[in-house]
């Protein structure tokens, strides 16, 4: 795979752009527990050791926008808030003739549980692996779910991606960026650790992995300092990320994407796209689908930052895979336990086995709103221990 990234902003837009004048196989069926929807998959966009594949829905529900909060959007203007068990209290609001909420009961922190509260009037939406920086340690969310608005604060299942610091920087949590175009999720070996294995120990181990690899990773073309990689002082990834060299790294690795941002956009809006299928170093590892091309839009840069991630660390090169073999990735019939919970009309979070591949579906319970809000397929790679306790 081509790993010349230094390329003309002109030149790039429209070695995307074309990308998806080419259209993909036609789908036998979609991923498993995607209903009556049926996938297409594009020609794919090269970024490096990154091929992203396009993915557009030829049927089932029409497309238009949803109605759905995004946990950027809702920290941004104050909406949602995010806090350690410790301060629940804080977050109640009082309701006449009611008592308590009863997990505003004394407690304290926990690693692995933080208290949010949707002040919104709109569902909020969140993604396993986003991040949420602050507190005792940094988080990031363990499996999808949907918050209606305005309901009573929710304990929100997480995993420390911050080893080493107990002590609060701050009373409440926050984002990963100051602006949109500097955000991103964990990149899928984390995120894989926190939604197949869901064990902390494995997080943490993925954590300290990926960090040690985007140390190493090669300088982006002209930075300061080239020559000799730079040390990452720190044992979290959020701060690991937001690092100046790494940053300038993945902004690098991502380039032939985010710097025709606009106009790939406006293609994938053109196209109806919902998703796309990841390949890295010609592997297929993941693939991520959205119930309309709004949410995807919307996530777009969060999550093309955590993919080029992960393609800067190191692993066996394998052939460029073909659209064929993205379809075919996409399309792996169901075999296995199915695994479900969630919240009666709210949402349904359905984990299925699929052979080689775990498929994650989020789907909306709510009046007016009942979809498959989000597909998750995860190669599984690497070893996936029984639980065992939480060294801290």
């Amino acid at each position: 795979m081509n790993r010349a990234i230094g390329v003309g902003v002109a030149a790039t837009a429209m070695c995307v752009l074309a990308a998806f004048e080419h259209a993909g196989v036609r789908a036998a069926g979609g991923p498993a527990g995607a209903g009556d929807e049926e996938y297409r998959v594009l020609a794919p966009i090269e970024s490096g050791n990154l091929l992203l594949f396009p993915v557009v829905k030829t049927s089932g529900r029409p497309a238009g926008s949803t109605p759905f909060l995004t946990l950027d959007e809702g920290i941004k203007s104050g909406q949602v808030e995010v806090t350690e068990a410790g301060r629940v209290r804080g977050l109640v609001r009082p309701r006449p003739g009611s008592g308590p909420w009863p997990g505003a009961r004394m407690r304290g922190d926990q690693v692995n549980t933080l208290v949010l509260a949707n002040n919104s009037d709109r569902p909020l939406l969140l993604l396993a692996g986003e991040i949420v920086t602050g507190g005792k340690q940094d988080r990031v969310i363990a499996k999808d779910r949907i918050v209606p608005p305005g309901s009573d604060p929710i304990d929100l299942s997480v995993f420390c991606i911050e080893p080493g610091r107990w002590v609060e920087s701050s009373a409440t949590f926050g984002g990963t960026a100051k602006s949109p175009a500097e955000s991103f999720m964990v990149q899928p070996t984390v995120r894989q650790q926190a939604m197949v294995a869901k064990n902390q120990q494995q997080v943490w181990d993925s954590v300290h992995g990926s960090i040690a690899q985007l140390e190493m990773a090669p300088a982006a073309p002209g930075a300061a300092g080239s020559a000799t990689p730079a040390p990452i002082d720190t044992t979290s990834y959020a701060k690991a990320m937001q690092n100046s060299a790494v940053s300038a790294k993945v902004d690098e690795a991502a380039a032939p994407v985010m710097k025709s941002r606009e106009q790939v956009l406006a293609r994938l809006r053109q196209e109806q796209a919902v998703g796309v299928v990841v390949a890295v170093r010609g592997e297929l590892v993941w693939a991520d689908l959205f119930a309309d091309t709004d949410l995807l839009s919307r996530y777009w840069t969060k999550l093309v930052r955590s993919y080029a991630a992960e393609s800067l660390t190191e692993g066996e090169e394998h052939a460029a895979p073909t659209v064929a073999d993205a379809q075919q990735f996409l399309d792996r019939p169901r075999n296995g336990m199915e695994n479900s919970e969630g919240e009666v009309g709210v949402y349904r979070y359905s984990e299925v086995n699929t052979g080689g591949a775990e498929t994650f579906v989020l789907e909306s319970l709510l009046p007016g709103a009942s979809y498959e809000v989000h597909i998750s397929r995860v190669k599984l790679r690497g070893e996936h221990r029984a639980p065992r306790p939480i060294a801290y």
